[in-house]
């Protein structure tokens, strides 16, 4: 098959949306498709079209950032010439051009399939509320046009209020989790890079964004530190120079010095390097807020190196922990709970770790890859399309 991913931001850039999109081009290019990759060219350095894995990647020019968008004059130009020679537009949301992608697969008769990454929760601010509310129609026109539309979990999809307005054309496949064994060279010198030893450790590997709920792990550690007081926090991620994350760094500053000499922030890790770091946590948290977060990859990345994970209570994102058992499940934005949770985790540990093997049959990448398969090739013919 002949199959294009749209989305607006790729790799270099790295978010959950980025991530779960380079896995599954990667996965149907390594079962021999053709796939190419239509994003934006959101930095002017990045090359207008590379081979990266064996997946050809185009991205167009953008004219101006806006919020956590972009703006890409050019982008239905690109988008026809490469929709004529696919056969089937797999279109990854939230993004500002899937109704116009839809549209243009219809009109060229392809087989469209959204994948519904997370309702947009967007900063306050007027602004965004105004590109909300333009978005709400543009969402709705791509998934009356879509054919079938991806969700990571039916229990997501039935809370989305988007998702829950199509659920006959809803299609819940697992998310596409990835990642190596532990090596226990690179955990060691990762401990000794960033003086990991002897500690018991908090992690957190995310974008510091607003719907992660940083500040509330931060109010949270008074409480833990009162029962593990040599604790430590450990962030990996983009914690500095997010897209559109500026004044919530800047609302985050104070908490971060209060606690600073609590607080390690690693480089963004390697790929390879990501098992050592969660193999280096005692717990890792997951603090997110609303429902921008879907999943939360992370977690079940973190349960397959080893290490339980605190969640917050969230359509989706509880399902790792009630699928595996690997950790606890706390109200978002409640400070007290995630604390009790932490220190109950990070003191009987044991009883939370669960065998690599079990954890990857729940979460198989290979099955996952099929299953996207298998949808796409049964839109092959208008007939099947309904």
């Amino acid at each position: 098959m002949r199959i294009l991913i749209a989305l607006t931001y790729y790799r270099p850039h790295v978010s959950g949306v980025t991530i779960y999109a380079e896995r599954l081009a990667r996965g149907l290019a390594r079962h021999g498709h053709s796939v190419t990759v239509l994003t934006s060219r959101f930095d002017p350095a990045l090359p207008g079209h590379e081979v990266l894995d064996g997946v050809e990647v185009v991205r167009v020019p953008i004219i101006a950032k806006v919020s956590k968008g972009v703006v890409m004059p050019l982008f239905p130009f690109y988008a026809a010439r490469l929709i004529r020679h696919c056969d089937v537009v797999n279109i990854h949301m939230p993004q500002l051009e899937a109704a116009p992608l839809a549209l243009l697969g219809r009109l060229l008769r392809k087989a469209v399939v959204l994948t519904y990454h997370c309702d947009l929760s967007l900063p306050s601010s007027l602004f965004n509320r105004i590109v909300q509310a333009s978005l709400g129609p543009l969402n709705w026109a791509a998934g009356r046009l879509a054919h079938r539309i991806v969700a990571t979990t039916e229990d997501y999809a039935r809370h989305s209020r988007f998702l829950s307005r199509f659920m006959s054309r809803v299609i819940a496949i697992p998310p596409l989790i990835e990642i190596g064994q532990v090596d226990p060279v690179v955990t060691a010198q990762l401990a000794q890079r960033w003086q990991l030893n002897g500690r018991p450790r908090v992690g957190f590997a995310a974008r510091f964004a607003a719907e992660k709920g940083v500040e509330h792990l931060l109010r949270a550690l008074p409480a833990v530190l009162e029962r593990i007081p040599d604790l430590q926090l450990v962030f990996t991620g983009a914690y500095k120079g997010t897209v559109g994350e500026e004044p919530y760094r800047a609302r985050l500053a104070p908490l971060l010095q209060r606690y600073a000499d609590r607080l390690t922030f690693l480089d963004l890790l390697r790929p390879e390097e990501m098992p050592s770091f969660f193999a280096l946590c005692d717990v890792l948290a997951v603090t997110s807020l609303n429902r921008t977060e879907a999943f939360g990859l992370v977690q079940v990345e973190a349960m397959l190196s080893g290490t339980p994970v605190v969640a917050s209570d969230l359509p989706g994102v509880r399902e790792a922990v009630r699928r595996t058992g690997m950790g606890e499940i706390v109200p978002p934005a409640d400070p007290a709970s995630l604390a009790a949770a932490l220190v109950k985790v990070i003191t009987h540990r044991q009883a939370y770790v669960r065998p690599r093997d079990e954890v990857a049959r729940t979460f198989d990448l290979n099955q996952a890859i099929r299953q996207y398969e298998a949808l796409f090739a049964g839109l092959l013919t208008p007939v099947a399309r309904g």
